[in-house]
């Protein structure tokens, strides 16, 4: 769908110049914007990219000199970024799905569907599931038995929704997601050797065998409302309460939230990150890419775990973290730029052992 400048820039807030007819269909970087799409020239790095495209409009940083780029129409805003979400929202075409229930989809005549749901091919909606109004539900989806999902959800394809978990409104979730998976808890009829090296931590332990006996999972999973959960994440149902996951919260790609985790919200846990079993995490915490914390620990309101850390310690309120293990950042800067200079330091002490015992030599 096609909008003209002046739409545009009235729906941002921002301020638009030059002809507010034109009309754009669509968003591109600008070396390769064409003349109907709209270019993010947002800082003016991006912003040498025009010359190489075909661009007609653009939108610009406040204070840009937006003739000298040949445009001939700007939208100029504050802070460009945030108004991409405004702008990638109004041209998003949405996901394709086709309205109503798909014959070969299954509903249970027991579940319940709100006003304007629709259903994909080969989708199973299980017994005593209610599903909120306006909610879209993608092909080759699992809803279990007596799922709870609020108005207004989105499921991409090939999610799996356990049984009992409870969702709110607005819920995002992409294909091949799973929440309310059994937790990955097991226990040994014995004292096992990982319980003694946690308890002693000792180096070394038996290698008598030792087999694992399953912990079912009754707790299910409670989502709050206006959460997104990428592909091909997992969430497992917690053994006798809930894993919860706290409203507003954005969960990437590929993470994983072990049993009985409780997770605050407006948090944000990007790609390949874990978080195991019974460890909570407050408000407003992010996790970078790869970021793993370990079991029953506390991460703190407004926490923010760099790339790659791996937590094993609580962490407060507030306090950034990166490394293996995760130390305060200014800590983990000062041992990294130390281990950068272990060689030159180890010549240097090579070259002081050649000077004294040559000196004991002379003498």
């Amino acid at each position: 769908m096609a909008h003209s400048i002046q739409t545009i820039a009235e729906a941002l807030g921002c301020v638009a110049v030059g002809d507010t007819s034109l009309m754009v269909d669509g968003l591109a970087e600008p070396a390769t914007a064409g003349p109907t799409t709209l270019a993010l020239a947002m800082k003016p790095a991006f912003a040498e990219g025009l010359a190489h495209g075909q661009a007609r409009a653009a939108i610009l940083w406040e204070g840009a000199d937006w003739q000298s780029y040949g445009l001939e129409a700007a939208v100029f805003s504050p802070r460009p970024r945030l108004a991409l979400s405004t702008l990638t929202s109004m041209l998003d075409p949405g996901p394709g799905f086709t309205p109503g229930i798909h014959p070969s989809a299954v509903v249970d005549p027991t579940a319940i569907l709100g006003e304007g749901v629709s259903v994909g091919p080969f989708t199973l909606i299980s017994a005593g599931a209610r599903i909120g109004a306006g909610s879209s539900i993608g092909p080759q989806c699992h809803i279990g038995p007596d799922v709870e999902i609020g108005e207004g959800a989105l499921m991409h394809s090939g999610v799996k929704i356990g049984r009992g978990v409870r969702i709110g409104a607005r819920f995002r979730v992409h294909q091949n997601a799973v929440i309310g998976s059994d937790g990955f808890s097991f226990v040994t009829a014995e004292v096992s050797n990982v319980e003694r090296m946690r308890s002693s931590l000792v180096a070394e332990v038996d290698d008598s065998e030792q087999s694992w006996i399953r912990i079912h999972s009754l707790g299910s999973v409670e989502i709050g409302d206006d959460v997104e959960v990428g592909a091909m994440t997992a969430i497992d149902s917690g053994t006798a309460r809930a894993t919860r996951i706290g409203s507003r919260t954005k969960i990437d790609n590929l993470c994983h939230i072990a049993h009985n985790c409780i997770i605050g919200t407006n948090c944000l846990l990007a790609a390949f990150a874990g978080v195991a079993g019974s460890t909570r995490i407050g408000n407003n915490v992010v996790f970078g890419g790869r970021a793993g914390v370990a079991d029953n620990l506390k991460v703190g309101d407004g926490a923010i775990i760099s790339a790659a850390a791996v937590v094993l310690q609580n962490v407060p309120a507030g306090r950034v973290v990166m490394g293996h293990p995760a130390l305060k950042l200014d800590q983990n800067i000062a041992i990294y730029k130390a281990l950068r200079r272990l060689p030159r330091m180890a010549q240097h002490v090579a070259d002081l052992q050649k000077a004294v015992f040559k000196r004991s030599e002379n003498d």
